[in-house]
């Protein structure tokens, strides 16, 4: 029989190789909440990568490239982290861990969360300390207006009450 109708078990699927998801470059602070849940995503994508590996029928080598990729990203992220006390802020000032409520200039009120980058959600108002929007208030106190520079225009917010978890 040729070769050529005969498959190796040691070759290969073909497949595309998934790139490496981007590591930021910026210190990785993130608050305890974050922590927590970045473990227990490790975790999960761990037992995912074991049920995979371990499976016999219905091998699904696309997902568990996937499922590798997302381990790597998320290990390297949790190992990189740093936990910040947030019960060590001044409760008068906005620092990372901090939920701000805030007034725009039409009068409408937020409440934004300053978190770590594997934290955000921004549908949530939950923003990294790396975004413009918390870069504007932080070092601000209750009372204080500042301007945060949007890409849409700048805009004014009036800080009415800042708040940190309880650790």
């Amino acid at each position: 029989m040729s070769r050529a109708f005969v498959k190796d078990d040691n070759e290969a699927l073909p497949s595309e190789e998934l790139p490496e998801r981007p590591v930021n470059s910026e210190p990785n602070y993130i608050t305890p909440a974050g922590l927590a849940k970045l473990r227990r995503k490790v975790e999960k994508l761990h037992d995912e990568h074991v049920r995979l590996k371990g499976a016999q029928e219905d091998f699904d080598r696309p997902r568990l490239a996937q499922v590798e990729r997302d381990l790597r990203y998320y290990q390297a992220r949790l190992e990189s982290a740093i936990l910040v006390d947030v019960s060590k802020q001044p409760r008068d000032e906005v620092h990372f861990g901090a939920s701000v409520k805030t007034e725009d200039e039409g009068g409408a009120v937020h409440s934004i969360a300053i978190v770590g980058e594997d934290e955000t959600d921004a549908a949530h108002g939950r923003v990294s300390w790396q975004s413009p929007l918390a870069k504007a208030l932080m070092g601000a106190k209750v009372g204080d207006t500042v301007t945060w520079n949007r890409p849409a225009g700048s805009t004014t917010l009036n800080v009415l009450e800042i708040h940190y978890p309880r650790t």
